[in-house]
């Protein structure tokens, strides 16, 4: 059966994205503040930005982009940098002129930012100074001249330019598109792991990130300008993008931005208690650890009391540590779910209507069907594969199409590789997951590409890369089990030596946590690893999280 919105389907403007978050759907007068850096330690200085300022930037950057550097519409801008206030304005200068942005991990390393740069075909590059030496190296890889990159700073560094210098007096206006033209451009490449090989860039057009604010707008109806957000969500991912930098915006309410890369538990809680931050999104780990360090708040006497609301999502949240949580803080928790192909959001919670455990209701406009493994589609209750279909839906991997093929099927259903069932009520339940990717915190980790560093190992003649779960962190961690050639002897000096040997050419977030020697690694009759039988194992190899 084919599951429908409880919610009847609404109007989607055919109009660009620049056009949508400036139509002031809520009256926001333009000195509304919008964001704020927070003030986390004395050497920063707050700096706040009104949705009027946002405008008059963006619209000089625009003008700044086309007739300084000549910038041209469809060509891609990337930025690489952890949160930071200015990270809007440059979204939507470049959204102005007619561009692409596609967001890049920090964390990532020189070689997969060239990687990504190439694969976009990006020309300018906007970055913190905490990478630029990754973003010089990246550039030169990807054939990008110095002189078009530019950096999230107010001075000048060893010859770089703030991209503040491209700001001009005068203001563009903002390149419109028909309707026709807003299905089919590209305005978002965000850049998502795929079960094997590389990562992929994910082409969300001016229509899917105009149809998926709709849908959240229209369901998220008890949010309006006296909202005030955490903003430590990462901007560079889609979940951070889409619901705290264009849904803040069309709301009218603030957004306190954590300007590190690196979550700090006690910067957090200063924020909360210093601005009277009343709504979290925020992921599992980060909730377990509100939990696990409830006696060092109360010690520092952090007053998080100002908390209305958390929002869970980007992974799942178990029913134990919600329940935990909203009885230590007696602040409810509501989940949603998406993935970046669906812009995120394809199902969510109105905050009246809590269920523990689901992952909410269809929002507007959206339809599912849950497949079994042979296709077949299932009723209520029945666990199977989620597919959806909507406005949202991505366009497709950029250069891949036999990946878009593979996912989004002749009928446009979108197949998650998420493993759940619906119950009659129309709550949505996550199960399991049938694909193979590694959900550590809120990155993806493809295990394809772990196991073929380690196949390079002088050492090692298989490999297989699994996620084991940790109850205790509420996230993935990557597990790999290794065959030795045979003239190895397996020992726990060989064990850091291999893991040390991978931590070297990978991004600190895909570091393996754990090694575990196989006698062969488990095949089927065609040579594919039998992860389901290594995932049976984990059990006894949970103590190398300890």
């Amino acid at each position: 059966m084919i599951f429908k919105s409880n919610f009847p389907d609404i109007d989607i403007k055919k109009i660009g994205i620049y056009q949508f978050i400036t139509s002031n759907l809520h009256g926001i007068k333009d000195d509304e503040i919008i964001f704020i850096n927070g003030i986390i330690d004395e050497k920063l200085t707050e700096k706040k930005l009104t949705f009027g300022q946002l405008k008059a930037n963006s619209k000089k950057l625009a003008f700044g982009l086309i007739n300084k550097i000549g910038f041209k519409r469809g060509d891609v801008l990337a930025i690489c940098s952890h949160n930071h206030i200015d990270y809007p304005v440059v979204i939507f200068g470049a959204i102005a002129a007619g561009g692409i942005v596609t967001t890049v991990n920090p964390n990532n390393t020189s070689k997969e930012f060239a990687s990504q740069l190439k694969d976009c075909g990006a020309s300018v590059i906007i970055c913190h100074p905490d990478y630029l030496k990754k973003a010089i190296k990246a550039a030169e890889i990807a054939n990008i001249h110095e002189s078009k990159i530019f950096l999230f700073d107010e001075n000048e560094i060893n010859g770089f330019l703030p991209f503040l210098s491209l700001l001009s007096d005068q203001e563009i206006n903002p390149v419109e598109y028909t309707p026709e033209e807003v299905k089919s451009t590209t305005a978002y490449l965000c850049y998502s792991s795929g079960t094997t090989g590389k990562s992929k860039g994910i082409e969300i057009t001016h229509s899917n990130m105009v149809s998926n604010l709709t849908q959240i707008n229209d369901f998220e109806d008890q949010i309006n300008h006296e909202n005030i957000f955490m903003g430590s969500h990462d901007f560079f991912h889609i979940y951070g993008l889409t619901f705290l930098i264009h849904f803040i915006i069309i709301k009218g309410a603030s957004c306190v931005i954590l300007c590190k890369l690196e979550f700090e538990l006690e910067s957090f809680c200063r924020i909360i208690q210093h601005y009277k931050v009343n709504i979290a999104p925020i992921v599992p780990p980060i909730i377990l650890l509100l939990v696990n360090k409830i006696s060092l708040i109360k010690e520092r006497k952090y007053d998080l009391s100002s908390l209305k609301l958390i929002i869970s999502s980007t992974a799942p949240l178990s029913g134990d540590l919600c329940k935990e949580f909203v009885e230590t803080y007696n602040v409810p928790i509501k989940q949603a779910y998406g993935l970046t192909e669906t812009s995120p959001f394809a199902t969510a919670m109105k905050t009246h209507e809590i269920v523990d455990g689901s992952i909410g209701v269809l929002i507007p406009n959206m339809e599912c069907k849950v497949i079994s493994e042979d296709n077949k589609e299932l009723g209520y209750n029945e666990s199977g594969e989620f597919c959806f279909r909507g406005p949202n839906i991505m366009k497709g991997y950029l250069n891949n199409k036999e990946a878009t093929k593979a996912c989004i099927d002749s009928d446009g259903w979108f197949h998650t590789g998420d493993f759940g069932y619906v119950d009659p009520q129309g709550n949505f339940f996550i199960v399991d997951r049938f694909n193979e990717l590694i959900k550590y915190k809120e990155f993806q980790i493809i295990p394809s590409e772990l196991e073929s560093i380690l196949l390079t190992h002088s050492s090692i003649n298989d490999s297989a890369v699994i996620g084991i779960y940790s109850d205790e962190q509420q996230t993935e961690y990557p597990l790999a089990y290794v065959e030795l050639k045979p003239d190895k002897i397996q020992s726990d000096q060989l064990k850091e030596e291999i893991k040390d040997f991978v931590s070297q050419k990978v991004a600190p977030y895909k570091k393996l946590h754990c090694v575990h020697f196989i006698d062969k690694i488990p095949k089927s009759s065609t040579g594919k690893t039998l992860r389901r039988s290594l995932r049976a194992k984990n059990e006894c190899v949970k103590q190398c999280l300890l």
